[in-house]
């Protein structure tokens, strides 16, 4: 991978050809390739369920003989509400072998929603889960263009999916498969509508395997036998793509972790081959570890501690383009051999081929760490209208701090305020029914205003500073980004689970912290106040007291003018997909700054 780049401009180099004409091809071709190799893991135990892709491709073409029946076609949209489990790939693969185009509700979407996205795609069928159903049928009351909801794990609706696979059972859909053009709809992705109504991002058959061929020339997958799990919400491009898309054109197992908050007691039970996780996921691990690492007595703990902070040492220096002096490297290299090999293994990490984080900024304490114990994290960017990714740092070749150069096939440039602007085949054709936002977005020559203030250096490696929109410009006029703030408040504390800093327009900045759900129970036993809940715990001063320290360590790594002059711990916890968090755990930041007026106002009050 050869990128070209200016102080303005990245370019990744050419993608690589298609392995396909559409998504349904490849798939086809990948069970030529791996035949009765395990497709899709589920369950564990007695109750363990393995889909071979031989397997995967007969349920596929018995649930597009199903669809057909109900008139799903070219071009015709299919809903989806389901949590991670193993019909979504079958049912989803159905559709797009038909030429439809199926797209994902998230679970946690209102009646209201779920009418507003349905609506606006036209679907006539809908796919849900038995717990979503009531949701469902509530929103179906606005929906007289819903003929048929599929309910796949029980009675209700007006087919289950075991009845939809005995309608043709002998459907031939080769034909159908071979009608479906590059240029043709994959999928809707509908953005989170935090600031205004859902936009339904079209990506094509194009987009997907132009971007596939380009990661190809990242991440060097083996031919077989490759491993991930599925765990984000169908909904976003980051799972999707990852661990559904790939997959199946690559031939990666998809093992099927159906409560997201068990992902992390996933990774030892599958040892993934790729693994995506946001900034979150990672915080908690590092706080894990550390307190493992911290609870280790005599001296053991102590060789355990100076190795931790040598091959931190280590991994700073050679960031910095610094020879490692062999003593270091040599303590390094006994500290992996004694416990940085056995952390990577007891974690599920030791047979990753790529590792990375995306979604959100990542502290830069959380990327050296795992750095130090040899999980080479690389950040990569990229949004729902890049078709998930357009930057991503090459293992071995990762710049910490940022997002990794554009992927073979895309062209990045900086605008003359810093926005980001990207180009390339797996650009987004439009938002579904917005001719105007389309035009807003995308500019005659195909360049994507992406709403990211970033830098490029001198290897066309990107960084982002924050969101154009985001920004606190204080009432002195400094400019200051919220999420680096709010990156490293999180790092300081492990009591901190999230921040948002507030400031826009104001003397100084602010911040309202919500208490680690898991770590603050632990703290709270060791501080003598077990069983607290986090509301009485949000008053206590010795909490308080802790939360300082860790605010006064983040403002000691930053400037004056960024620095948090007061904070609330609210007597909360904050869920994604709820309130003030996205599914994927994206601060809402208009709604949270509404919803918390008052304890905003109380920070500035003198």
């Amino acid at each position: 991978m050869e990128v070209k780049a200016t102080e303005r401009y990245a370019s990744g180099g050419p993608a690589g050809e298609l392995y396909a004409q559409n998504l349904a091809l490849a798939f086809r071709q990948t069970v030529d390739r791996l035949g009765d190799d395990p497709a899709i893991v589920a369950g564990e135990g007695d109750a363990e369920v393995r889909i071979s892709w031989n397997e995967l491709r007969d349920q596929v073409g018995r649930l597009a003989g199903g669809l057909a029946s109900l008139g799903v076609g070219k071009g015709d949209t299919v809903a989806l509400m389901l949590n991670n489990r193993p019909e979504f790939i079958p049912i989803d693969m159905a559709a797009v072998s038909l030429g439809g185009v199926p797209f994902s509700i998230y679970q946690t979407s209102s009646p209201d929603q779920i009418e507003y996205v349905c609506s606006d795609a036209g679907a006539k069928v809908a796919v849900v889960e038995s717990a979503f159903l009531e949701v469902f049928e509530q929103a179906r009351e606005n929906l007289p263009q819903i003929e048929t909801v599929i309910v796949v794990d029980g009675e209700g609706g007006d087919h289950t999916l075991a009845s939809l696979e005995r309608i043709d059972p002998d459907f031939d859909v080769g034909d159908a498969i071979a009608a479906v053009g590059p240029d043709d709809l994959l999928t809707l992705i509908y953005t989170s509508g935090t600031t205004g109504p859902p936009k339904g991002v079209q990506l094509t058959h194009r987009n997907l395997m132009s971007l596939t061929s380009g990661v190809d020339g990242i991440v060097d997958l083996p031919e077989r036998g490759a491993k991930v799990i599925s765990w984000l919400p169908a909904a976003h491009i980051a799972e999707r793509g990852a661990h559904y898309y790939l997959p199946v054109i690559r031939g990666c197992t998809v093992t099927i972790c159906t409560d997201p908050r068990k992902i992390v007691e996933f990774l030892p039970r599958v040892h993934p081959t790729w693994f995506f996780a946001v900034p979150r996921i990672w915080e908690k691990l590092k706080a894990g570890l550390e307190a493992k690492l911290a609870a280790i007595p005599g001296e053991d703990g102590e060789k355990a501690r100076q190795g931790l902070a040598a091959a931190i040492e280590k991994v700073r220096l050679e960031q910095a383009g610094e020879q490692v002096p062999e003593q270091l490297a040599a303590g390094v290299a006994a500290a992996d051999a004694a416990l940085f090999s056995n952390l990577r293994q007891a974690l599920g990490l030791d047979e990753v081929v790529a590792v990375n984080v995306g979604a959100a900024p990542t502290p830069l304490e959380v990327l050296e760490f795992f750095h130090a114990i040899g999980i080479e994290i690389g950040e990569l960017w990229g949004m729902s209208e890049t078709c998930g990714v357009a930057t991503c740092n090459p293992p071995e070749r990762v710049k910490l701090g940022t997002v990794g150069p554009p992927v073979p096939g895309i062209e990045i440039k900086l605008g003359e305020d810093g926005e980001v602007f990207v180009r390339g085949d797996s650009n987004t054709v439009g938002y579904r029914n917005m001719p105007e936002k389309t035009a807003e977005a995308i500019d005659d020559e195909g360049w994507l205003a992406t709403g990211d203030i970033g830098e490029l250096d001198e290897d066309g490696y990107l960084r982002i500073v924050d969101r154009k929109k985001e920004l606190i410009i204080n009432a002195a006029g400094k400019n200051m980004s919220p999420a680096n703030i709010e990156s490293h408040l999180k790092a300081a504390s492990p009591l901190i689970g999230q921040a948002i800093a507030i400031g826009d327009q104001r003397p100084y900045n602010v911040a309202l912290i919500v208490l680690d759900p898991d770590f603050a129970p632990v703290w709270a036993a060791q501080n003598g106040l077990e069983g607290k809940a986090p509301e009485e715990l949000a008053t206590e001063e010795s909490l308080i007291a802790a939360i300082q320290a860790g605010v006064d360590e983040a403002n000691s790594k930053m400037s004056r003018v960024e620095q948090i002059k007061r904070f609330k711990v609210l007597p909360t916890d904050w869920a994604p997909g709820g309130d003030e968090l996205t599914p994927t755990m994206k601060l809402k930041r208009r709604p949270i700054a509404d919803k918390y007026a008052s304890e905003i106002e109380q920070l500035y009050e003198r």
